[in-house]
């Protein structure tokens, strides 16, 4: 799926920047720079609009230049439409090409939203009750962090002191604690901070689609290995497709990514909890809502989604079957399901359609 988004964004880049040449062109300024002569006037403002382009890629990313301009265009288009609407009501063509100067501020304005809300890590609460539980339990889920994203392990690690003062019982971590384009020293650094939380049961931890890596090792600077040897190393529990009992009366399971074929059903997951216990399934990606609410999961932690990332493409993931849910907290049947949008984020910069978070749960006896 992202193989055709990052296509389709790619074209669309193109012919972004195209457009903004076009409509550039009508500024007062450059007009009186390059006079009558129209076609010179469209260059120029190509070639600023390009330049700008390769400036964001260089800084950042090519995601990040692309998601810039194409935004830049969005606006533009608003803007022009509203133009166009109030010309015809007034019956009066602006003098200046007032459009285009709003389209600016507001794109800037609507990406620096999304650039805080990327970066500012917000707290998200839940509580459940169930007669299975004997004791108060407070679990923290972590996701997604994609180490050197938003922060590096510096940053992480001020995260991780914020959530030692909550005083969990466990920290779950649900997948894609690192990227393909995490250095070794991040890593490093990031396991030794996991090391440091003050979790009464423990650190649980599932692998992500991106912990695992698309590129090569000799490209990322570490290994798979390296990875599952520094997360021990620090007493982070890793759970593939195995439980772990903790207080409460509660077992917390960890299943496979969705990308390993030969990962075990949730029937067979659930059994490895003696009945009568409430059991807490993670699983990095929304996608067997269905079949772990029939299997009987109490609770079922996600990830992975980045909660939709931008508006209004947010729900494609559920549109198209690829994702249960893109964000939030939904119940089917007997079973509470929870897809957190992430305390970091994948190659871009902004979320415009959600914020970083860490959730809390408060599970309680009924």
């Amino acid at each position: 799926m992202w193989f055709a988004i990052i296509g389709t964004l790619a074209a669309a880049f193109a012919l972004s920047l195209l457009y903004l040449a076009f409509r550039a062109a009508h500024f007062g300024f450059v007009q009186k720079l390059c006079g009558k002569r129209r076609y010179l006037a469209r260059i120029l403002c190509f070639v600023f609009f390009a330049a700008l382009a390769a400036v964001l890629w260089l800084l950042w990313n090519m995601m990040n230049a692309m998601v810039c301009m194409i935004h830049l265009v969005v606006f533009f288009l608003l803007c022009d439409l509203i133009s166009a609407i109030v010309s015809k009501i007034r019956r009066k063509k602006p003098k200046r090409y007032y459009a285009g100067a709003a389209a600016i501020v507001l794109c800037a304005l609507y990406l620096s939203a999304g650039w805080y809300a990327a970066h500012h890590v917000r707290q998200t609460d839940y509580a459940f009750e169930s007669e299975k539980i004997t004791e108060k339990i407070r679990i923290i889920q972590i996701t997604d962090v994609h180490l050197g994203t938003t922060f590096h392990a510096e940053g992480f690690s001020a995260h991780l002191e914020r959530i030692n003062t909550l005083l969990p019982d466990a920290v779950v971590l649900t997948g894609d604690f690192v990227d393909d384009d995490t250095s070794r020293e991040d890593l490093i650094a990031g396991c030794e901070a996991l090391g440091k939380l003050q979790a009464k049961y423990g650190v649980f931890y599932v692998f992500g689609n991106h912990d695992r890596g698309y590129f090569s090792e000799a490209r990322r600077g570490w290994s798979s290995a390296d990875l599952r040897g520094e997360l021990l190393k620090n007493g982070v529990v890793i759970l593939e497709d195995t439980a772990f009992e903790i207080g409460g009366n509660v077992t917390i399971l960890g299943r496979q990514d969705r990308s390993v074929r030969a990962r075990q059903t949730v029937q067979a997951m659930l059994a490895q909890s003696e009945p009568g216990r409430y059991t807490v399934l993670l699983d990095h990606q929304p996608y067997d809502f269905d079949a772990q609410a029939a299997a009987g999961a109490d609770l079922v932690l996600c990830g992975h989604t980045h909660g939709g990332q931008f508006l209004p493409i947010n729900h494609v993931g559920e549109w198209i079957g690829e994702n249960a849910l893109a964000y939030g907290h939904e119940t089917r049947q007997n079973t509470d399901f929870i897809v957190s949008s992430g305390i970091s984020n994948w190659a871009f910069k902004f979320k415009t359609g959600c914020f970083s978070e860490f959730v809390v749960i408060d599970l309680k006896p009924q």
